[in-house]
């Protein structure tokens, strides 16, 4: 078999294919027309970011089984349009983390001691030590936002300089935290009021996007010290900027950026902020981990092995497919929205399943309901493959029951644990002969609607009026509602009602709604892999 390699691996990358038999062809820098070309006789192709593997390339390829990403990332990759074709596409998500961390530690000091401030002055004649008082990180106190396999390696290393460490991250358990020996923020604020060091490791999503504005430097300790070697966009830069002239934020520094590659930004003309070109992973180990790591995933899919890093759809027996294949977007279904009513309350879940569906092997509805917990919430693309990956890492295990019988459907799958408030719970089913997805339960109220993009959920007490002073704020906010169901147990008890909505429900509108009296909760929700819009004739 024959393997493409169009991007500089580690030679020990290449060496361990050739052991394995394979014939590693090393084509740097070729173009894309030329890719396409010679793409058709190779069975295996690896490469890193810069080339770029589109739809037409991967429907050229004749003999291609797998695509190996020498890297994190699969952004250059149509992983769709492999996934269509059967061809596996994996990439080395481990290769760079200590990488990534100890950069980060490295750009921590460098703020502290002013060392890029102090080179440059030195090596321009001037010996101003009096210019340069640094601080100390001992016994200072780290904030972590995101504890996922950066964060948790950056906390472990702050614990030996001696800092104490606080980290916000609603999507790890309680037990991890006391493993890790880390305090858990339960509001990003309870963090900002206390750190006097802030390390950001998140993927960049429409939630942390901009999430660091005015209204959280305002709470920060005064001459707090930030770092960002995560995702550029984090930080809006106008109000850091502002922050850094008050003094408010002391220092910052910077490896990443909303536009790449940058070589002119406002941050740029302060003395007191560090930068450096996306040198996260840049190290000789991180790329030699990277090229042996993914050399081993493209050994493992051409000789018929598990390719653990694979971030497409798994292989599974054909009959099984075939019988779950209407249940996997519901299952994502159900863990998605299930992430956002618990609003950060991840511990153990149960996935309980009901009726013909249990006589199969769950364990893929089980991924696809993992799959949707995290697939807004942590930086690597989840997938079928490493969703039960990123559960462990997060201490979040989900326990399978099963039972042939169900009481009022077909096929049922309920998923239950706790959030802040107590228990929940949220099940569904397909209907129809197009296996429509149906949410047909939520905190244990029987409801029947169907899943879109923009969902409203409204806690309340059942009395005339509710339901129309909740269309009346949407009608002033001009958010036209497709449908809606109510949930109950009992006349003018507690209720839940369910909307499904044209348009998205700005911060202040569900405010409004949260503040009107008779309404417990209310949850906006935007449905990865829902319908855009419902009740549309298609």
């Amino acid at each position: 078999m024959k393997i493409l390699i169009t991007e500089k691996i580690a030679k020990s990358g290449i060496e361990q294919l050739k052991v394995a038999g394979f014939d590693a062809d090393v084509r740097l820098n070729i173009a894309l027309e030329e890719l396409k070309e010679c793409i058709k006789e190779y069975d295996a192709l690896i490469v890193r970011s810069g080339t770029k593997v589109t739809e037409e390339v991967i429907s050229n390829a004749q003999n291609l089984k797998v695509i190996g990403r020498a890297g994190i990332g699969v952004d250059n990759i149509d992983v769709h349009a492999a996934t269509k074709k059967g061809i596996i596409v994996a990439n080395a998500p481990q290769s760079n983390i200590i990488s990534a961390a100890e950069h980060t530690i490295a750009l921590l000091f460098a703020q502290c001691r002013n060392i890029p401030s102090a080179n440059s002055h030195l090596k321009s004649g001037k010996w101003e030590r009096s210019k340069f008082q640094g601080v100390e990180v001992c016994d200072k106190t780290l904030g972590i936002v995101g504890l996922g396999r950066i964060g948790t390696l950056v906390a472990t290393r702050a614990h030996g300089l001696g800092m104490k460490v606080i980290a916000y991250d609603p999507y790890v358990s309680e037990e991890r935290f006391e493993r890790l020996g880390v305090e858990r923020a339960k509001k990003l604020e309870d963090l900002l009021k206390v750190s006097d060091f802030i390390s950001v490791h998140v993927p960049k999503t429409k939630e942390t996007t901009g999430m660091f504005g005015e209204k959280e430097f305002a709470l920060v300790k005064d001459g707090v010290r930030i770092v960002n070697t995560a995702r550029g966009g984090i930080f809006q830069e106008k109000a850091l900027i502002k922050a850094l002239k008050e003094g408010k934020v002391a220092s910052v520094a910077v490896d990443v950026f909303e536009r790449e590659p940058c070589t002119s930004s406002p941050l740029f003309e302060f003395e007191q902020v560090v930068v450096t070109p996306h040198l996260g992973a840049s190290t000789q180990e991180a790329q030699d981990k990277a090229g042996i790591m993914i050399a081993e995933q493209i050994i493992a899919a051409l000789k018929g092995g598990v390719v653990t890093n694979a971030v497409n759809i798994p292989v599974v027996p054909t009959e099984v497919a075939e019988a779950l294949k209407p249940f996997l977007p519901l299952a994502e279904q159900l863990g998605n929205l299930y992430i956002h009513l618990a609003k950060g309350k991840l511990g153990h879940l149960e996935a309980e399943y009901s009726g013909e569906i249990a006589q199969h092997d769950s364990r893929l509805l089980t991924n696809s309901i993992l799959k949707g917990l995290f697939a807004s919430v942590v930086e690597e693309p989840i997938t079928l493959v490493n969703a039960p990956v990123i559960a462990k890492e997060r201490g979040v295990r989900v326990k399978e029951s099963k039972s042939t019988i169900s009481r009022d459907y077909i096929n049922l799958i309920t998923l239950r644990g706790r959030d802040v408030k107590g228990e929940l719970s949220v099940a569904g089913t397909v209907m129809g002969k197009k296996n429509e997805p149906r949410f047909v339960g939520i905190y244990e109220y029987e409801i029947d609607i169907i899943p879109s993009k923009y969902m409203l959920f409204v806690k309340y007490i059942d009395r005339p009026g509710m339901i129309g002073a909740v269309g009346s704020i949407m009608g002033r906010a001009n958010i036209n509602i497709a449908s809606m169901q109510v949930g109950r147990k009992r006349i003018r008890g507690e209720a839940v009602m369910g909307l499904n909505l044209d348009d998205p429900v700005p911060e202040d509108v569900v405010e409004q709604i949260r503040r009107t009296p008779g309404i417990s909760d209310v949850w906006f929700i935007v449905l990865e892999g829902a319908k855009e819009k419902i009740g549309i004739i298609e």
